[in-house]
């Protein structure tokens, strides 16, 4: 569209409300009472253009409204998000679909349709953080630049329309101009004022930057939101909880097969009350409490390629004891110890002749990987039917599992002796036995435990935390700018025999107001009206 040009000279964007140079109102109907200053009624793009789908795209994004909206429906589906646990703190064992609507029934199963379980990893809410980012970019253009270009284009001398359509604006009669300007141009620049002159005109400005303040903080914001997207791809992030028993090698997740862990050992040490006298009362009332706790590990990393179905081949890269506060750290990786926990690691039965009493023969069953027959000599046998490792009977009676861990053993057993070829049926837990065919010759008696300690470690890589800390510090810059600062403008103009004075400022008019009555002190120059007070507003 066709630009405008002021009496001035300046041609001004399609859309301009006040001349950039002069502060004309380009309107055709005159000046307001009072002139809207927030943009220095520059021509934004959303104000101007409607016609296009690009323009049509660009004004709905460019409403703060919208923003708002955004940001409003996003905290709701965080929100929703938290009702019920998301998926990596269910139990693993257990599939998501059936979790939910077993636990939470129909509220729950709606909750896995929708996504909420994996929430923060879902398309729709990432296009709602993009949607946000977009919103705040659009948003600071459409408003930062046509700000810029009329704060750049603004001339000393400005329009009489301009000066009575300032909040603060008054008229000094018949006072020398020249030597009241010199003793105001002393005081301004005693309270750090930039101060241009032009034609019998002067400009005084200070903290310009401050306008600034906002957009600033936009440009953090959205560089804080593309660090919470950047979590979403692979590599750039990663949270996993290892449990690892003594004796156990595992494979680091999210680490594709490269590195390995092993469980050397664990140490528990707690405080000893004879050590210090001045705590053996509070440990005597609390019990055994924690002086530290590490786990002695192995790191190893994969040796060449990894071949699906082969057994990888490991190189030793450190041994190392984690601490709390003291992570074993590789290649952007921190392995922290968070706990641990003591569990059952094997089970001792003995076959018994239950009318005699007599002791036939005993096994060892591993409960991680247990052995499905167990030969006892003389003819004895025993085979595991079935393994539950967290024992539970269903609503019908059934036994179920409710875990993978062993938490609470059972085993059906099949015994086979000489005078039983055929065999007999017995389920065993701890000190429980059932005989659910019939009444049995032979029992397996549980003969005992032996436990093993599992550490619970922390796998963290966090590749995006640079990214949050340069977006939060260019936000809480741009706070500073928005906050502590205001941009101060104050125009003097000699008119005849007359001196003209208008005064504007983007907050904080009291300040201004304050410092007016410090710089016109002695000068000669009336202090100017605040028309806003005048009018009782």
């Amino acid at each position: 569209m066709e630009r405008i040009k002021c009496g001035c000279g300046h041609v001004n964007p399609h859309g301009t409300l006040l001349c950039e140079a002069c502060g004309r109102s380009l309107t055709g109907t005159g000046a307001p009472e009072l002139l809207d200053m927030r943009y220095e009624g520059s021509a934004r793009r959303s104000q101007t253009y409607n016609k296009t789908f690009i323009d049509k795209v660009w004004n709905f994004f460019s409403s703060v409204k919208v923003g708002i909206w955004l940001i409003v429906i996003t905290l709701i589906a965080s929100g929703i998000g938290t009702i019920f646990p998301q998926k990596m703190y269910i139990p693993q064992f257990v599939p998501a679909s059936e979790f939910y609507e077993q636990k939470y029934g129909w509220p729950g199963k709606l909750y896995y349709i929708l996504g909420f379980h994996e929430l923060y990893s879902q398309w729709w809410y990432m296009i709602l953080i993009a949607l946000i980012g977009v919103s705040l970019v659009v948003c600071s253009l459409d408003r930062a630049v046509p700000l810029f270009r009329a704060l750049k284009a603004q001339r000393v001398d400005r329009h009489e329309s301009f000066m009575k359509g300032q909040r603060i604006f008054g008229i000094t009669k018949g006072e020398n101009f020249d030597e009241a300007v010199k003793a105001v141009k002393r005081n301004l620049k005693k309270k750090r004022y930039r101060i241009r002159e032009e034609n019998h005109a002067i400009l005084a400005e200070k903290g310009r930057f401050s306008r600034w303040g906002p957009y600033v903080n936009h440009i953090g914001l959205i560089i804080f939101l593309f660090g919470a997207m950047l979590r979403f791809f692979p590599g750039m992030y990663v949270d996993e909880v290892i449990d690892i028993k003594e004796g156990e090698r595992k494979e680091i997740p999210g680490t594709d097969g490269e590195y390995y862990l092993e469980n050397k050992q664990f140490i528990l040490e707690v405080y000893d009350e004879k050590e210090n006298e001045a705590f053996s009362e509070a440990l005597k009332k609390t019990g055994d409490v924690a002086k530290n706790y590490q786990t002695d590990v192995v790191l190893y990393k994969r040796k060449g390629e990894r071949v699906p179905g082969a057994e990888a081949g490991l190189i030793k890269e450190k041994e190392y004891s984690i601490q709390v506060n003291n992570p074993l750290k590789f290649d952007q990786y921190a392995i922290y110890q968070m706990d641990f926990k003591t569990v059952l690691s094997a089970m001792n039965f003995v076959l018994v002749e239950k009318e005699t009493n007599e002791p036939l023969g005993e096994i060892n069953i591993s409960l991680d990987n247990p052995k499905m027959r167990y030969n006892l000599g003389n003819g004895y046998t025993v085979e595991i039917l079935k393994y539950y490792p967290d024992f539970d009977l269903d609503d019908e009676g059934l036994p179920v599992t409710l875990s993978r861990d062993p938490n609470n053993p059972a085993f059906v057993f099949e015994m086979y002796t000489p005078d039983k070829p055929e065999g007999e049926i017995s389920l065993v837990a701890i000190q429980q036995t059932v005989e659910p065919v019939g009444e049995n010759k032979y029992k397996m008696q549980f003969a005992g435990i032996e436990t093993k300690t599992v550490s619970i470690l922390a796998l963290r890589k966090d590749l995006t935390l640079w990214i949050f800390a340069l977006g939060g510090l260019i936000f809480l810059i741009g706070l500073s700018l928005g906050s502590y600062w205001n941009h101060r403008r104050i125009w003097i103009q000699q008119r005849g025999p007359d001196i003209w004075l208008a005064a504007h400022t983007n907050k904080n008019w009291y300040g201004l107001k304050r410092e007016l009555q410090t710089v016109l002190a002695g000068t000669g120059i009336n202090e100017p009206e605040d028309r806003n007070e005048k009018k009782g507003k």
